[in-house]
């Protein structure tokens, strides 16, 4: 319960490319241990040909099994779906953007760095070839290593397909900049954030969620509670 009595939004955590629910695993215990409940979905894309309305959807089905308000926390190229799946989901109370796309209808991952659709769209973006400073610079050694050997290929399609819904046009939204991160720059984040009612900045590389469970969690907290914005 919150210090008002009310019940607390349940948080749920979308990935992004590349990766899956285990990203998590050192924020979710934190959350946890200070009482709010959390849920993780594995967006298809990841590991196999989905599209962006394959991860929406599976967005949209973990949603209706929660109960009650849920804070939806959207990582990288996880504000696609969660973007999408949002305009058709009732229980969302609020979304947050971490390093996020935060892309507008008719807009898709490739269009917004003004690359081009590929002539043949399917198959699969390979892991890039130094993921550890790219996702991980700041994560301790042991942990960027053992979160680089888990990345898995990615959709092309998930980054060619333009979505159709944009749920942050009718749900409050916050998008947090990760001042240090080396995979979707800081000044991209910034202007993606003009979009958000509000702006937060954690001086992390792109996964803090890995690097800085505790500081993370805690700005997750008070943005979820309504105390950070």
């Amino acid at each position: 319960m919150s210090a008002d009595g009310t019940a607390r939004p349940t948080l749920l955590l979308v990935h992004g490319a590349w990766h899956g629910s285990w990203c998590w695993e050192k924020l979710t215990p934190v959350l946890n241990a200070e009482g709010w409940t959390t849920r993780t979905v594995d967006l298809p894309s990841a590991g196999s040909g989905a599209r962006v309305r394959d991860d929406a959807r599976v967005v949209l089905q973990a949603l209706a099994r929660i109960d009650g308000p849920v804070v939806v926390v959207a990582h990288s190229y996880g504000g696609v779906p969660v973007t999408q799946a949002v305009a058709d989901a009732a229980n969302v109370s609020h979304l947050v953007y971490l390093a996020a796309y935060q892309l507008d209808i008719g807009e898709s991952l490739l269009s917004h760095h003004g690359a081009p659709t590929p002539a043949d769209p399917g198959g699969f973006q390979p892991v890039p070839p130094h993921p550890v400073p790219l996702f991980y610079a700041d994560a301790p050694a042991a942990d960027a290593k053992a979160a680089a050997g888990r990345l898995v290929p990615q959709s092309t399609r998930s980054f060619s397909d333009m979505l159709t819904a944009a749920g942050w046009h009718t749900v409050p939204s916050t998008y947090v900049v990760c001042e240090q991160d080396q995979a979707l720059p800081p000044d991209d984040q910034e202007r993606l954030a003009l979009r958000s009612g509000s702006v937060h900045r954690i001086a992390s590389g792109h996964s803090p969620f890995l690097s800085m469970p505790g500081e993370f969690a805690g700005l997750l907290a008070g943005i979820a509670s309504g105390s950070a914005g």
